[in-house]
């Protein structure tokens, strides 16, 4: 049974959208892997595409620029980056405020919201949800993998939806920093309860690796 909030979060908001099947995802793959001379893969291994970059060679710049190039080419939206600690997370915030200008200069002045995940703040997720231009939330692991995490509960100022739901109704692009810490059962399961459209992996020592896109070595 839909709840009227579960309606009203589908019809108001603005969610990614992908129109091409996993035949072709996989062929683009296969061209990009022949492109930078990595090993190519026969099939896909699920919607989660792995970037190897050593340290110190601009991890956070690539993904955040990627975030405006894949709006740029496709339209998409909204991009949730999860984080493994509180320190990447001020890391990224930082790095999201020194490139602005830069990256307002580079792609036309682009309207991008950027926000933090606070618990005590969930009704912004609303916004994130509905509205129409780049959203990015930055959300520490920790923040949403447990069950009573406050993310994972019925919400008062929600009118009783769960504020996860509003991240999951738009089909967020994933950006994973250092997937290395998320390969535990209960992180690879709140991963997967965000309903991303693809997950992309950024890494200099990832412990899987899924369909490896590039290798900056």
């Amino acid at each position: 049974e839909i709840s009227k909030l579960d309606t009203y979060a589908h019809i108001y908001s603005y969610g990614n959208r992908l129109v091409i099947s996993e035949d072709q995802i996989l062929k683009n793959l296969q061209g990009i892997q022949k492109l930078n001379e990595i090993t190519v893969t026969d099939k896909l291994n699920g919607m989660h595409f792995s970037v190897e970059m050593e340290t110190g060679t601009g991890k956070t710049y690539v993904y955040l620029r990627s975030i405006y190039d894949l709006n740029k080419l496709y339209g998409f939206k909204k991009f949730v980056i999860v984080v493994p600690s509180v320190a990447i997370r001020e890391g990224v915030l930082k790095n999201l405020e020194i490139t602005h200008e830069h990256f307002q200069n580079l792609y036309d002045n682009v309207p991008v919201n950027f926000q933090v995940y606070d618990s005590t703040r969930v009704s912004t997720l609303r916004g994130f949800a509905t509205n129409n231009h780049i959203e990015v939330l930055v959300i520490n692991i920790d923040s949403f993998a447990k069950d009573e995490n406050i993310i994972n509960k019925p919400n008062d100022k929600l009118n009783g939806q769960k504020p996860v739901a509003f991240i999951q109704t738009t089909k967020p692009i994933v950006i994973v920093d250092e997937p290395q810490n998320m390969e535990t059962d209960i992180r690879i399961a709140a991963i997967q309860n965000l309903n991303a459209l693809c997950t992309l992996r950024y890494s200099a020592t990832h412990r899987n690796v899924y369909n490896l896109t590039y290798s900056l070595n």
